[in-house]
């Protein structure tokens, strides 16, 4: 099947895909058409789980793996009669296995919030990006009048990164590209609106076409140990946990 249009969440999720993200709750229908759309490789991949209760995943290789707290006979059955086969197994292969090596995940609670302030105040960043679902992020430029209403408007266990503020000379980043590689290229229309897209050298042409009218542009590596932001954190439940799996 084609890959479908915003990953086939369209019509699962009329106000966009920033009603999507982790812990968000489904209902039943919902989940089995994104369990659909899964099965038929339309581009959507996540994991639907209950914690400790119920968990659907679905393989690269279209395999369905089906985790419950209690037996599931009636289902072996039911699934046996539509002729497919069930095979039981410990665990799925695509649970979330929590990672010893002494990462601690910092909440993005009032005291980051305030490290926020200060560096936009001071004109060390100025860019704000937020990534709430993997393959899927907004960006926000930052003024000390403005960091508090982005803070309100960002999507639930968002993970956040802080980056120093876009250039206003856009000639002079977009000199900086390199010969070849990946690169990020993050840039605000003349409309406000701030746009971003990841390249290779064959596709650097149209992205300097594409930024040329930008009133601000910057260009970040996408390789890990060359992308580093100045803060990240993630953004804690209303109790100040934070529950979500992303790595900062």
């Amino acid at each position: 099947m084609a890959p479908c249009s915003g990953f086939g969440l369209d019509a699962l999720f009329p106000d966009g895909l920033t009603s999507l993200h982790d812990g968000v709750e489904v209902p039943l229908g919902t989940g089995l058409e994104m369990v659909r759309l899964m099965l038929r490789d339309a581009g959507v991949w996540c994991r639907l789980e209950v914690a400790d209760v119920f968990a659907v995943h679905v393989g690269w290789d279209q395999y369905l793996y089906v985790g419950s707290d209690r037996p599931c006979e009636e289902a072996v059955t039911r699934t046996a009669a539509l002729g497919l086969f069930a095979e039981r197994c410990e665990a799925s292969p695509y649970a979330v296995e929590e990672e010893e090596d002494g990462h601690v995940q910092v909440p993005a609670d009032d005291e980051f919030w305030a490290r926020v302030h200060r560096a936009v105040a001071g004109g060390e960043a100025g860019l704000l990006e937020e990534t709430f679902v993997a393959g899927a992020e907004r960006w926000h430029r930052l003024t000390p009048e403005t960091v508090d209403a982005v803070r309100a408007g960002l999507v639930p266990r968002a993970c956040l990164a802080l980056w120093p503020d876009l250039s206003t000379d856009v000639t002079a980043v977009l000199a900086g590209l390199p010969a070849d590689g990946l690169v990020e290229g993050v840039w605000q229309e003349p409309d406000g609106r701030i746009r971003n897209a990841v390249v290779d050298e064959s596709g650097f042409a149209e992205l300097a076409v594409r930024m040329s009218a930008a009133t601000a542009a910057t260009l970040l590596s996408v390789y890990a140990d060359e992308r580093v932001p100045l803060l990240t954190a993630v953004l804690p439940d209303g109790d100040g946990v934070v529950r979500a799996r992303w790595r900062s």
